[in-house]
């Protein structure tokens, strides 16, 4: 019997923390991230000595990204106490803008959590002490600063005056399989987190019975429960729409560690198995699998046009002096992936655009007063274009006045490929990796104006605001030149 709980479709990432590759961890959450894939996840295994710490690891996540939310795959429940991870998970959120969930576990491998000073349960006892985790970690969130007590056998907390809340409604996953666990989540967990390896598809619809069924007996609908699924690299499009149609399965995590999986997962399989699910439960049936040629037809993606407005008397550059690459072949046509492969340059480039906005409203408020130089370098730092020199939209090389030298996939891949495969958009490329340059240097000179902004001979934010005018000419118009040259061979060429 089909079993779909209508619930929102949702898809990210379980990377492994490994240590030796740290900085290609964080690269993949912000590829995730600017990729518009909803959720980064993390295993939790402390014991593991070549694994960076989870929660540490989240936390400059956290920081790298920008809408991305993100979640312990699951926490380490008994090498975490139960009231310092909620504060832990709060006070992320509270850092992170609401971004942050919280998958648990009872816990495994009881000997490797022995040596590390944790206890060493029993499976009966590894559930008695999650339920008693579940019941603090919501008291504390809850908490509206009156202190919280609680006795159980494994915990005890003795008024306790806990907080900051977090900002926004956090849920807790349970990582589930064996029946008590599965009437656990059925009855107070927010969502249920298996993974594929060891609940496999033919699993699924007896351990979602025992969920529903905990779930009605404590008075609440199955569909509160969400079902994620941590899912192996290789799936198609229709196996997902099958798992959550007749499974389900609402939110995909897919486990990977390679760039070019994560990039396909979110560009070409989050998107199909979107729109399929939706056409079922809009009452129709599941559009065709595509035929080899992916209903190819015209070429419809259009770059946004460059305004002609200037804010400022001066000229990063000349755009008279840009050279221009091949015409499209009028009668070339693309898929519907080749479309949805043009068009994500131009998402891409509307967040980066979003981001200029809100550096401009910020500058607004240090005119009216409201914000200090402080607040302007704080967010100007967090920019997708200054954590990143980018190579192409924010996919590049990463940029950080201490670390350098890391390439990322379009700085190692797509400009590359691009010139390899039309040589005639040599030129353009040259141009585009030029403009970058100066653009670079625009975003010093921004951070400079602020520096001297506060210095008692500084001509106040006059210079923030021609600096920031500056950049505003040069990165719209440096967008849109872009977008006209290089959205319709991505589609041609793809990215890789």
């Amino acid at each position: 019997m089909a079993r779909d709980y209508g619930q929102e479709l949702q898809f990210g990432v379980f990377v492994t923390p490994d240590a030796e590759r740290a900085n290609a961890v964080v690269e993949l959450a912000r590829l995730a991230d600017a990729a518009g894939l909803d959720l980064v996840t993390f295993q939790d295994h402390p014991y593991q000595r070549r694994f960076l710490d989870a929660w540490t690891l989240l936390s400059v996540a956290a920081a790298a990204t920008t809408s991305v939310r993100l979640a312990l795959n699951v926490a380490n429940l008994p090498l975490r106490d139960p009231l310092m991870l909620a504060k832990s998970v709060a006070s992320l959120d509270v850092l992170s803008g609401g971004r942050v969930e919280l998958g648990l576990g009872a816990g495994a491998f009881w000997e490797a959590i022995a040596a590390m000073g944790g206890p060493e349960r029993t499976p009966k006892q590894s559930v008695d002490a999650l339920t008693e985790a579940i019941a603090i970690i919501r008291a504390a969130w809850a908490s509206d600063g009156r202190g919280i007590s609680y006795e159980g056998e494994h915990y005890r907390v003795k008024g306790a005056r806990v907080g900051p809340p977090p900002v926004h409604p956090v849920e807790l996953w349970l990582g589930a399989y064996k029946p008590r666990m599965l009437r656990l989540t059925g009855a107070q967990a927010d969502g249920w987190l298996p993974s594929e390896s060891y609940a496999g598809v033919d699993a699924l619809p007896a351990m979602n019975a025992r969920i529903d069924a905990a779930a009605r007996a404590a008075g609440r609908p199955p569909s509160a429960v969400r079902r994620l699924y941590d899912i192996n690299p290789g799936h198609s499009p229709e196996e997902l729409v099958a798992l959550a149609l007749e499974h389900g399965m609402s939110t995909f995590i897919l486990s990977a560690d390679d760039e070019r999986e994560i990039q396909r997962f979110a560009s070409e399989v989050a998107p199909a198995v979107r729109q399929r699910v939706e056409a079922v439960r809009l009452g129709g049936e599941p559009p065709p699998a595509r035929p080899a040629d992916g209903g190819a037809q015209a070429f419809a993606v259009v770059p946004t046009p460059d305004a002609g407005v200037r804010l400022s008397g001066e000229r990063a550059w000349d755009d008279a002096t840009r050279p221009a690459g091949p015409a499209p072949d009028p009668d070339a046509r693309y898929s519907a992936d080749q479309q949805a492969a043009g068009r994500h340059l131009i998402d891409v480039h509307d967040a980066l655009r979003a981001e200029l906005d809100r550096l401009r409203d910020l500058i607004g408020q240090v005119e009216r007063g409201e914000s200090g130089a402080g607040d302007v370098r704080a967010y100007l730092n967090r920019m997708t274009i200054r954590q990143n020199q980018w190579t192409l939209g924010v996919y590049c090389m990463s940029y950080c006045r201490i670390v350098a030298g890391h390439h990322t996939l379009e700085d190692r891949s797509v400009f590359p490929h691009l010139r390899r495969r039309d040589p005639r958009l040599g030129d353009v490329i040259g141009r585009l990796e030029e403009e970058h340059d100066v653009i670079t240097g625009l975003l010093d000179r921004i951070d400079g104006a602020l520096v001297a902004m506060v210095e008692p001979d500084g001509d106040g934010v006059a210079q923030v605001r021609a600096a920031v005018d500056l950049l505003s000419d040069a990165l719209l118009s440096h967008l849109s030149y872009e977008e006209r040259e290089l959205v319709e061979p991505l589609a041609r060429l793809g990215f890789y």
